[in-house]
């Protein structure tokens, strides 16, 4: 096949050899393999799908057993390669450990903290705490003495750096931290960073360095702040036939995405926490229509006023008043099997009757199916209490912030209130309300 062996010259092609030579008719090149669906190779070269799954599989790990790390040497000065057994590591058999979120009621609420083997999500929108919960992850973890050996982080960026003087600010100030010295408080050297700016650089890093570097470091947590942002730089909208092929490659992208990080969590035995971002969520299309042309026809000399309503398409045949509409038409939303009647149970929003601020994670329901936890981080306004004059604006007295428990796999939903301070997150006992 076009550039194996220059790239793997000790690579054994005797397991191979039945297909190697239509691979290579085809001109399918290494870095085809390596990006391409599966699928797609086996057409190309008019070979068994589940050969060529085969020889991607022994490709990936002859690149990942000859990765050398830049940073650890022997005595001879040479670098020392990872190899088959020492990346499975103890995650067969490992016993569960888990991050604590250094605050009892937050732990409480997570049974625990953050387990290692699974990939969890943390939501919410801008300055609602996601970074700050991650930070506190980040020296959180080497706490944790797993096999007797401390854990170290590793913080991948896809948008700001990594945020140095305020992870010196929390070992400062939080209580649990400050107090520790020697090797028992944690460093920031022992927090391994690396920003990208591409999903190709992303795949990379993810899929080859990241495994070396967990080997390495003896990494317990792997951080992706956030896992949707080069997404949305990269997948832009445009005509009605290439948005919608764009966003079927982009279904499959992060399928995979989530496929390789639940496979480094589980393989390595280590906690893996990314970031999202949120949307607004608008009310279903065609519950717009109805309440819009509704409108129209009930003032007078609307186009629509003198339409007879058998002759209007059944989302604007509706009475004029809104409030008088049953619910039952509004078919988007009561059908148990919609998405806009089932985003309420795993989006974080949409539970609670009088949320008026409707959010819904970044990357769809795809990239919700990968996932074994989802927190969500609500923000939410609380005004002043006085009197305001017809048309002024009110004002913000403090913004009441709830961590949820959307769905998880270690423990039930919930959530509690909790407070950004010097120290990092800490939970706080829920106002009553008045």
């Amino acid at each position: 096949m076009t550039g194996l062996l220059a790239t793997l010259p000790d690579f054994d092609l005797q397991p191979y050899s039945h297909i190697l030579p239509s691979l290579e008719r085809a001109l399918v090149s290494i870095s085809d393999l390596l990006t391409l669906e599966t699928l797609d190779v086996a057409k190309r070269a008019q070979v068994p799908a589940g050969e060529v799954r085969k020889l991607i599989e022994a490709v990936i790990d002859a690149l990942r057993g000859g990765l050398q790390s830049p940073t650890v040497h022997d005595g001879a000065g040479t670098g020392d390669t990872v190899k088959a057994e020492e990346r499975q590591g103890s995650a067969h058999g490992a016993r569960p450990w888990m991050i604590s979120t250094l605050d009892e009621s937050l732990d409480e609420e997570l049974h625990g903290g953050v387990y290692a083997g699974y990939l969890t999500e943390i939501t919410g929108e801008s300055a609602a705490g996601k970074t700050q919960f991650l930070l506190t992850l980040l020296l959180s973890v080497q706490l944790e003495i797993v096999d007797g050996k401390p854990k170290s982080a590793l913080y991948i960026s896809t948008e700001a750096p990594l945020q140095t003087t305020r992870l010196t600010q929390l070992l400062t100030h939080h209580p649990r931290l400050a107090n520790l010295t020697g090797t028992d408080a944690p460093s920031l050297s022992r927090i391994q960073s690396t920003h990208i700016h591409d999903l190709e650089a992303q795949e990379h890093i993810l899929r080859y360095q990241v495994p070396v570097l967990i080997t390495r470091h003896n990494v317990g947590l792997v951080v992706v702040d956030s896992i949707a942002a080069n997404y949305r730089a990269e997948f832009d909208k445009g005509s009605a036939g290439k948005a919608a092929q764009s966003l079927s490659r982009r279904s499959a992208q992060i399928s995979q995405l989530g496929t390789l990080l639940r496979g480094i969590a589980k393989d390595f035995n280590v906690a893996v926490v990314v970031a999202n971002q949120v949307a607004d969520r608008f009310e279903p299309a065609a519950q717009i229509v109805a309440v819009s042309q509704s409108t129209q026809r009930s003032r007078p000399g609307s186009p629509l006023s003198n339409t007879n309503p058998s002759t209007v398409p059944f989302s604007s045949a509706q009475p004029a008043n809104p409030s008088t509409q049953p619910q039952s038409t509004l078919l988007s939303t009561t059908d148990p099997l919609a998405l806009d009647h089932q985003q309420r149970f795993f989006t974080g929003w949409g539970d609670d009757a009088n949320t008026t601020n409707m959010k819904t994670p970044s990357l769809g329901l795809t990239w919700t199916n990968q996932l074994a936890t989802r927190i969500a981080l609500l923000r939410e306004p609380v005004y002043e209490e006085r009197h305001y004059k017809p048309g002024e604006d009110r004002n913000v007295s403090e913004w009441r912030r709830t961590m949820k428990v959307v769905f998880s796999a270690w423990c039930a939903s919930g959530e509690t209130g909790y407070e950004i301070w010097q120290g990092g997150v800490r939970g706080i006992a829920a106002k009553s309300e008045t």
